[in-house]
């Protein structure tokens, strides 16, 4: 915590900020108050645990992180998580459940706390953001699949998506007509809203007429459920009551996987309002905020929250500046907890259920999707297909892993899917055969116009050799090797590091090569690598090592270039 201020985006503040940032909170508010009621019903807990939890989250926040925008609270993405970890420990007693998902808060914070201490910032880097966006689509289309059967009045089946999903179309015939129209037309109030008038807060007019239609069409007492009673006044604060220690124990392991999902989310709405504003946040300190955030969430009678791009971007295009406008938010919370509680009592559950569709509706991003196959069928080969096929399966595998299994076994999915395209990616680099153009060597995959000597191989691997490739950069570079080549020489000018496998695969290469009548040389060797080639336990001094690739091919006879148009590498 050394070095990490307090309340930091108010330092400095400037009182013409003081407008913005108010009327920044005031359009927050009226987006927050209507999908925290809407998130907690996902999470599967009363309505008002939304709003306890948002209070000190957003209090918190604004006291331990260092982005000036980002606005925190339930969120559908760790609401859902929270309810598929709770369900099964809850044993169907309503009173059990809430009590876990308040402590499942507190557990999350701890986990948040403790990884911002000891600096974990960097392990959000290892969910890819392709396996990240198909989890994501994968959630979002369980969040609104369970949330039909409100929107139209029918029975809800438990299970995946696809068992849910035929459980809305066997009961179709079972429609309460009247919570159907009430939820469309909410739905299109607020999508509509999003698209023509958006500076309109649409989620909190939706409430409003649901509200309005309840109480003076009386669709209560037609079939219309609604919120029902939501109690008045601030949360107790304290540990939630009936619970052993080790309930607290049993929710640390998910609870990490809350934190992971809620700080990606959270980090990429920090990173791109400071980057719109010219400034920086540390991901060490969003840890620790999103973990303090999450345990006052649990401490004030809450559930997991999380930072929120959508509201984060109605924060910033209202034209907030500072933290103040999630402090604005946070008083106006207080108020509505005292004074209009009453008011949401009448909600139709039909109207929540299309607030919830349409804030989770634009997280089904199936054009990003649709781009990464795009890119995979059209540059199929490439280095650039190779990725995008990598990416668009590690994104499909995360998504369905949701569909099928469920949320926090589709997390544990996206995680290992994301570790093994690291472990493929490391395991395969790309391998660049050279072309010379006046002094430069240039990869002919991207100059396929260059010509090539058919005698010299070039090659260049783009990584560091190490045990896990080495066996592929061998491979790949005798596969380029034809019957006219008498030279290879390995440009180690993109390999900054070698170890002793590595170094024992150089050796094995120039043997191997050696029996066909090649030379193997290498070129710029620099750094790391020169100093562990040298040092390697496996000798290399058969391998000469030139300062440039000119030198290693000088003492060759006039050039001899290939006299046929070469033609693709089926390997890519």
């Amino acid at each position: 915590m050394t070095g990490w201020p307090v309340f930091q985006s108010l330092q400095g503040y400037q009182t013409r900020w003081l407008r913005p940032d108010l009327i920044a909170g005031l359009t927050v508010w009226a987006v927050m108050v209507p999908e925290a009621l809407a998130y907690a019903s996902i999470a599967g807990v009363p309505p008002v645990i939304g709003l306890y939890a948002a209070l000190p989250a957003l209090v918190l926040y604004a006291l331990a992180g260092s982005s000036r925008h980002l606005i925190v609270g339930p969120m559908s993405a760790t609401a859902a998580l929270s309810a598929a970890i709770i369900t099964p420990l809850a044993a169907g007693e309503t009173d059990r459940y809430i009590a876990l998902t308040t402590a499942l808060a507190i557990a999350t914070g701890l986990v948040g706390l403790l990884a911002g201490l000891i600096r974990l910032g960097f392990v959000a880097s290892f969910i890819s953001e392709p396996v990240l966006k198909g989890f994501i689509v994968g959630l979002a289309l369980t969040i609104i699949i369970g949330q039909v059967p409100k929107l139209l009045g029918i029975h809800k089946h438990e299970g995946n998506f696809f068992r849910q999903a035929w459980g809305v179309l066997t009961h179709l015939g079972e429609t309460n007509w009247r919570a159907a129209l009430v939820g469309l037309l909410s739905l299109t109030v607020v999508l509509g809203l999003r698209r023509w008038l958006p500076l309109v807060p649409g989620s909190l007019l939706a409430v409003l007429l649901g509200i309005l239609a309840v109480r003076v069409l009386h669709l209560d007492e037609h079939g219309v459920a609604i919120v029902g009673h939501i109690d008045s006044g601030l949360p107790s604060v304290g540990l939630p009551g009936g619970l052993e220690l080790h309930d607290y124990l049993d929710l640390l392991g998910p609870a990490v996987g809350v934190v992971l999902i809620g700080f990606a989310e959270g980090l990429g709405a920090a990173k791109t309002y400071a980057a719109k504003a010219g400034y920086t946040v540390d991901a060490n300190r969003e840890l620790f905020g999103l973990g303090a955030a999450n345990l006052g969430a649990g401490l004030a009678s809450g559930m997991v929250v999380n930072g929120s791009l959508s509201k984060t971007a109605v924060n910033g295009s209202a034209g907030a500046k500072t933290q103040l406008s999630g402090l604005t938010v946070a008083v106006l919370t207080v108020v509505t907890l005292l004074f209009l509680t009453g008011l949401f009592e009448k909600l139709p559950e039909a109207t929540l259920a299309g607030v919830v569709i349409a804030a989770v509706i634009e997280l089904v991003d199936i054009a990003a999707l649709r781009g990464l196959y795009r890119v995979w069928t059209e540059r199929l080969g490439s280095i650039y297909g190779r990725a995008a096929r990598a990416d668009f399966l590690g994104a499909i595998g995360a998504m369905a892993g949701v569909l099928l299994f469920d949320t926090l076994p589709g997390l544990l999915i996206g995680i290992g899917i994301s570790m093994l395209l690291l472990v493929y990616r490391a395991s395969q680099p790309h391998v660049a055969q050279l072309a010379q153009q006046g002094t430069l060597w240039l990869d002919v995959e991207r100059h396929p116009d260059l010509p090539l000597r058919a005698d010299v191989l070039v090659v260049r691997v783009e990584s560091g050799l190490f045990f896990a490739n080495a066996d592929y950069v061998r491979e790949r570079i005798e596969h380029l090797c034809t019957d006219r080549t008498r030279l290879v020489v390995l440009d180690a000018e993109t390999s900054p590091s070698v170890d002793v496998t590595a170094a024992a695969m150089l050796n094995a290469l120039r043997d191997s090569l050696a029996h066909r009548r090649i030379d193997f040389r290498i070129a710029r060797s620099i750094g790391q690598f020169s100093d562990e080639l040298t040092s390697a336990r496996t000798s290399t001094d058969g391998v000469p090592v030139y300062p440039t690739i000119s030198a290693a091919t000088a003492d060759l006879p006039a050039p001899i270039t290939e006299s046929e148009p070469r033609k693709a590498d089926p390997r890519g």
